[in-house]
């Protein structure tokens, strides 16, 4: 099973969405995904109309004495399960302290439910956290929303350097650009002249669109109820760069 992470140090940056409708283009092209919301907002657990019972389930499974395989849910996709979250999630780094390796124990949590999947998408919560240094530690792809403007690339020079310095060679990281609007001078000027040495800046972007809002309306991805718009065309391009890496 291959994992992707969806994360930003930063939160606001359309990392949800992406993870909703990567997920969704995943699963379907016929690879049996799982979604793995880690964020405690719950946002892609909400999309996907679960209701989630962890209890202290989370807690078990870092201490590998939980059945995780119990906590995944359908969704309504063919293809397409979730682990969902709660807000009990916010507790993830008291549990990863307490362990003696949390970021084995990460990984680990990751193939107790490789079984049965071809891919793993992480909805990681942002922030530098025990939680996320794992996720990445154990993800074969760092997908990284990125909104076109000064404030956000410095963030993401943040994540850059944290990944050289913790030597975390395993990763590639795969950048794009979200709740882009071409409209406003920043964002071209941002677009048009942002490199990164040695990382993989994708050619497709998110543009700035209502129907990615919509989608707490809906509780769907974009392609579901707006199969023919451009966010819709987005995500599936990004998809398609992305699969080409993993």
């Amino acid at each position: 099973m291959k994992i992707m992470a969806v994360y930003s140090i930063k939160g606001g940056v359309g990392k949800t969405a992406a993870a909703v409708n990567l997920a969704y283009c995943a699963a379907q092209s016929g690879m049996r995904t799982l979604l793995w919301d880690f964020d405690p907002q719950a946002a892609s657990t909400f999309y996907f109309r679960v209701k989630p019972k962890l209890n202290k389930s989370m807690k078990k499974a870092v201490q590998g004495k939980s059945d995780l395989e119990a906590e995944i849910k359908a969704t309504d996709f063919e293809n397409l399960d979730i682990i969902p979250a709660d807000f009990s999630c916010r507790n993830m780094d008291l549990f990863l302290d307490a362990a003696d390796k949390p970021k084995k124990a990460v990984r680990d949590m990751f193939r107790s439910v490789s079984g049965d999947y071809d891919l793993a998408i992480a909805d990681a919560p942002p922030g530098i956290t025990l939680l996320s240094e794992g996720i990445m530690k154990a993800a074969d792809v760092l997908a990284v929303p990125l909104i076109p403007t000064v404030l956000s690339l410095r963030t993401c020079g943040m994540l850059l350097d944290f990944l050289k310095e913790n030597k975390m060679k395993d990763v590639t990281t795969a950048l794009f650009f979200s709740m882009a609007d071409r409209r406003k001078k920043i964002h071209r000027e941002v677009m048009d002249s942002t490199e990164f040495e040695g990382v993989k800046l994708l050619e497709n972007h998110v543009p700035y669109s209502a129907e990615v809002e919509k989608m707490g309306l809906h509780r769907a991805p974009v392609g579901v109820f707006s199969p023919k718009s451009k966010a819709a065309d987005a995500y599936a391009n990004i998809w398609r760069e992305i699969v080409n890496i993993l």
